[in-house]
């Protein structure tokens, strides 16, 4: 956004909208920093309601929708009823919830490294596309070890980002619109 265009209530607002948007970075992060383990629990709880809400809707689109095939409308309660089912089962137990998360993170990882290896282009790009598979499929295996424990990790490298980039918002409010040349409408 181009501050030489705005009006000085514009830039205000262009201000308090981004140390507002920094400031909920800060805190979310800083919170996340303090307690991974809770944050990792919660995500656990979301995960759960995710699949309960999405299984309902699943149900009642097999239920109701008009129009679709007995089979559609078959797979879509089945498919419910197992989400429904998985999102119970996960809320009642956010950390093995985020045992399946954390293994199919691994698993995605080995298969895109070795989708890495496999498809490495024959020019000079090759060794790259190779390192990028190699580093891939090693990390998919750490975080097979131990899926838990690397859902955590991930979550303090999200609450780490979110504090640099509540600063850097912060940083970016206070000083958006300085330095530019006063016109007609901003004098």
């Amino acid at each position: 956004m181009d501050s030489r265009e705005l009006s000085n209530s514009e830039i205000t607002g262009v201000r308090v909208g981004i140390a507002g948007t920094g400031l909920l970075a800060l805190v979310v992060g800083i919170l996340i920093l303090a307690w991974p383990n809770t944050t990792v629990s919660i995500l656990g709880v979301l995960f759960g309601l995710y699949f309960l809400i999405s299984g309902i809707v699943h149900v009642a689109r097999g239920l109701f929708t008009k129009g679709a095939s007995g089979g559609s409308r078959v797979l879509n309660i089945l498919l419910g009823v197992l989400l429904i089912v998985g999102g119970i089962v996960a809320i009642r137990n956010p950390l093995d919830s985020l045992a399946i998360l954390g293994m199919l993170i691994g698993i995605s990882w080995i298969v895109e490294g070795v989708a890495g290896l496999v498809e490495a282009a024959p020019d000079s790009s090759r060794w790259f596309g190779m390192v990028f598979g190699a580093i891939a499929i090693v990390a998919g295996v750490v975080v097979l070890l131990s899926p838990v424990e690397s859902v955590t990790v991930l979550v303090v490298i999200g609450g780490v980002f979110l504090v640099l980039s509540g600063i850097f918002q912060l940083v970016q409010a206070f000083t958006f619109g300085r330095g530019r040349r006063a016109t007609s409408d901003t004098v």
